[in-house]
């Protein structure tokens, strides 16, 4: 969307709203949020907090010439609506429409990409640096929410800021909530700051006397001349002023006065400043206000008088209950996460064992090395984490866990595409990033039987190991018989046989192959050997190269990318040994996949029975080898298996 006034009509018609006007409209922003997220789905307690803050701040700084940058995006949506996207907000999140996040390629008023925490404050320290060089002269404001503070970027951030010494706008959003309620010291040393009730004191003091005086000039240097004293008088320890960012606050974050006049005073001060603001999470819709862990987030269609709960359990639900089996035979387990114990259904698992649960906040580097502790020391942590957000960790992974093989086990959860959230969110990576890494384990069940056993088998395995759980229901059972075994550790399945050709899959791809079989046998085509492949490292190279074989064709399905995945190590296989068996790839291409529904993204990137058919289809009409294969030699050499790939749009 381009960035011309005349699409922009809502920011200028705050500029001449009263007061009385601009509550108003914030109450007419939360039902156009509440109203499109419960039917779309999306972040809805953050935004609904963050409304009068948002209207503050587009009446103070000027979209077109100054840099608001958004941490995460969960607060954002106010602003969308205000920056010219009120008529496709029915469109949030929806495959082309608006996006849940703050994002460049949507919007010229979007400056930053805002899909994962806490660097806000860093992208902010660069956009003012860019623009001290180049001379420009604009404002740069960062909103940062109080449970992403205290990830470690964000701290680095702090700690550059008076290095940098330039002015930005540090805007701090306090609801006491991250996804789940904010834990640890900075928790503790926001509380305290936001409690002085002498400090409140001398606050409303401050604000008579600026309802007295106009001009911020004057109030700024009397609070400088002052500072020392409020200091050490009125205020507690505050780390902001000890490592050089001048701290304003605590102030009402839903007070739009208020933040206005402060808003106006930091746009002209000439250091970094934080300005500290207390707002309820869910503000304005009851039951939002009353469970803000609840209503963080929703799916699609929700109402206040739905739960999240499920007829079947979802992914997170059965490992959570596989977590509880383990510590219930064995004292050593222990389970973290990081902001995510809702989301990855672990608020029992604490409520049994408080002292083997640890939620460490948004950390996860942390979090990783703190399991790699727990390990060294003799016990056996579990570290359930998002893989979206695995990739922020991948250091301690590979140092810390792997380099010393220790037994931790990952449940790598929203592992493939996970719908409507998009880019930011998906668990593609996971597979092509990890795979290379010594010591690790990794596994994809297909079913809970799978999962029981690979949990099992993890406990005893004495080694790194992920299980890779996708989004949504978790079924009891796929493809297996009465009295049917489970194969044993690190070996793959052939769950049916066919002729000709056969496919690879593992995980959430099972079902996709067994539903190709089945249209293969129903159209009268040659139906294929489905093998799922269950351990993604190490592969089971025997019963792949038996496979191979075999067979003419060989498809391989992934829900993640296709560069650098177990399709490529397959063909390489094929290669190795001078197999005549054509590989194919069917997963990911290689681009970020927008958001929409799972449905909708997999038939994007062809993980739909009748591409998976065209494999075969256009090898029974080609014969093998075909065009752009690699031909046999002049040497009689046999024809060497090689790659190709599609995305559901016949590309490689």
């Amino acid at each position: 969307m381009s960035g011309t006034r005349e699409n922009y009509g809502t920011y200028l018609d705050l500029l001449s709203m009263n007061y009385e006007e601009l509550a108003q409209i914030s109450r007419e922003l939360r039902n156009t949020i509440l109203n499109v997220v419960t039917e779309n789905g999306g972040h809805l307690a953050s935004s609904l907090g963050a409304v009068e803050m948002i209207v503050a701040l587009l009446r103070v700084f000027d979209p077109f010439q100054d840099k608001i940058i958004f941490d995460v995006g969960h607060q954002a949506y106010a602003y969308k609506i205000l920056t010219g996207r009120k008529n496709r907000f029915c469109t949030l999140r929806k495959r082309g429409g608006i996006s849940g996040f703050p994002d460049p390629k949507e919007s010229s008023f979007d400056h930053f990409n805002g899909g994962h925490s806490s660097k806000s404050l860093s992208a902010a320290l660069g956009f003012a640096k860019a623009r001290d060089i180049l001379g420009q002269k604009h404002s740069v404001v960062a909103i940062i929410g109080d449970g992403s503070l205290m990830n470690g970027l964000a701290l680095e951030a702090l700690n550059n800021a008076h290095e940098v010494n330039t002015p930005v706008i540090f805007v701090l959003n306090d609801n006491q909530m991250s996804i789940n309620s904010r834990v640890g010291g900075m928790a503790h040393h926001l509380a305290t700051l936001s409690a002085s009730p002498i400090y409140k004191k001398f606050k409303n003091a401050v604000k008579r006397f600026c309802r007295k005086i106009p001009g911020g000039n004057r109030i700024v240097s009397f609070l400088e001349k002052m500072k020392q004293k409020i200091k050490v008088f009125l205020l507690p320890a505050n780390m902001f002023e000890e490592i050089g960012i001048s701290y304003w606050g605590p102030f009402d974050g839903h007070d739009i006065r208020e933040m206005e006049r402060i808003f106006g005073l930091a746009r002209n001060f000439e250091s970094p400043v934080l300005i500290h603001l207390l707002t309820q999470k869910g503000r304005g819709f009851k039951p939002a206000e009353d469970f803000p862990e609840e209503f963080h987030s929703v799916s699609p269609g929700k109402t206040s008088s739905q739960a999240h709960s499920l007829s079947r359990p979802c992914w997170s639900l059965a490992s959570a209950s596989c977590i509880e089996d383990l510590a219930r035979r064995d004292p050593r387990i222990a389970c973290m996460t990081a902001a995510m114990k809702e989301g990855s259904k672990l608020t029992r698992f604490a409520e049994i064992y408080p002292d083997r649960f640890f939620d460490v906040g948004i950390a996860e580097g942390h979090l990783l090395t703190f399991a790699a502790g727990m390990a060294s020391a003799g016990l056996i942590p579990v570290v359930s984490i998002y893989s979206t957000f695995l990739q922020r960790a991948m250091d301690q992974l590979v140092h810390d866990i792997c380099m010393q093989n220790l037994p931790v086990i990952l449940v790598v959860d929203r592992s493939g595409l996970v719908g409507e959230d998009g880019e930011t969110h998906h668990g593609i990576l996971d597979v092509p990033w990890s795979r290379p890494i010594p010591n690790l384990t990794v596994m994809a069940p297909r079913d809970t039987v799978d999962l029981h056993s690979m949990f099992e088998g993890a406990l005893y395995a004495g080694t790194p190991c992920a299980i890779r759980l996708p989004r949504g229901i978790a079924p009891e059972s796929i493809s297996r018989g009465i009295g049917t075994h489970i194969p044993a550790w690190k070996k793959a399945e052939r769950i049916l046989e066919g002729k000709r050709w056969t496919i690879f899959a593992y995980g959430s791809t099972v079902p996709l192959a067994i539903q190709t079989f089945k249209e293969a046998y129903s159209e009268g085509s040659e139906p294929p050997s489905v093998y799922d492949l269950r351990f993604l490292k190490p592969l089971d190279e025997k019963m792949i190269l038996g496979a191979l074989a075999s067979c003419e064709l060989a498809v391989v399905i992934e829900d993640g990318h296709t560069e650098g995945g177990i399709g490529e190590k397959i063909s390489s296989l094929a290669n190795r040994e001078g197999l005549s068996c054509r590989v194919h790839l069917c997963g990911i291409p290689d681009e970020f996949i927008l958001h929409g529904s799972v449905k909708e993204q997999w038939e994007y990137c062809g993980l739909v029975p009748r591409e998976v058919m065209n494999f075969y289809h256009a090898f029974s009409r080609k014969g093998t080898p075909g065009p752009g294969d690699v031909q046999p030699g002049s040497d009689g050499k046999p024809y060497q298996g090689t790659v190709s790939c599609t995305s559901g749009r016949s590309q490689c």
